[in-house]
């Protein structure tokens, strides 16, 4: 098996070199972004749930804003934006644009790197087409001065080998896509928790 996938990476040319570089620095960034926005997930269910929430149903809200100080995580600070103009005596309309101010703050940091993911995806497959169309030109060129009795064979030998670029790209450039989906879905969960709790702080204030 290692044997063929060496033959087949070999065989494809030069160019499945920058497709495999496009590839490693794709599944770095996945990483990286997976084990973040899993951290912050994590660091906000434990700041709000445990800390933040109990705090602002007894309506103690000082407490609760020192909570959100203490905490170093983004739905602390967005929380403690809002809880802060709510202890200034604002009105629901000012707390409500201080934690989206707050959102605004966080939401670049959760974003960070995932978009790259489909411009690499991208890059994976026009690197594989290019790696496809430039193998071709060679093979013709060589046919061309080939004996006619073995021109069939040497076309379709090269023409198989030329198509392996664009096979390597599309390998690389699938699960990319699919990694830039899961990260996106991630953080739109994570954005959709912050709307929650902000709504959670709005109703407490609300209630008589």
């Amino acid at each position: 098996m290692l044997d063929t996938i060496v033959r087949f990476f070999q065989e494809g040319g030069p160019f499945m070199y920058p497709i495999a570089i496009v590839l490693a620095l794709g599944l770095a960034i996945t990483l990286e972004r997976f084990f973040y926005l899993s951290a912050v997930r994590r660091r906000n269910r434990v700041a709000f749930e445990r800390g933040i929430l109990p705090l602002l149903r007894k309506r103690d809200y000082q407490r609760a804003m020192k909570a959100a100080t203490n905490s170093d995580s983004a739905i602390a600070s967005i929380m403690g934006a809002g809880i802060g103009r709510l202890l200034s005596n604002s009105r629901r309309e000012d707390i409500e644009y201080a934690m989206e101010e707050g959102l605004m703050e966080v939401l670049p940091r959760l974003e960070k790197r995932t978009q790259y993911l489909a411009t690499l995806a991208n890059i994976a497959t026009l690197l594989g087409l290019l790696g496809t169309i430039i193998g071709l030109i060679a093979a013709f060129t060589a046919v061309a001065a080939a004996d006619p009795s073995q021109k069939a064979t040497l076309l379709s030998e090269s023409i198989s080998v030329a198509m392996n670029t664009t096979a390597f790209g599309l390998m690389s450039a699938i699960p990319l896509l699919m990694f830039h989906a899961v990260l996106q879905t991630r953080t739109n969960e994570i954005v959709d928790s912050f709307e929650m709790a902000g709504v959670k702080l709005l109703n407490i204030v609300s209630e008589p």
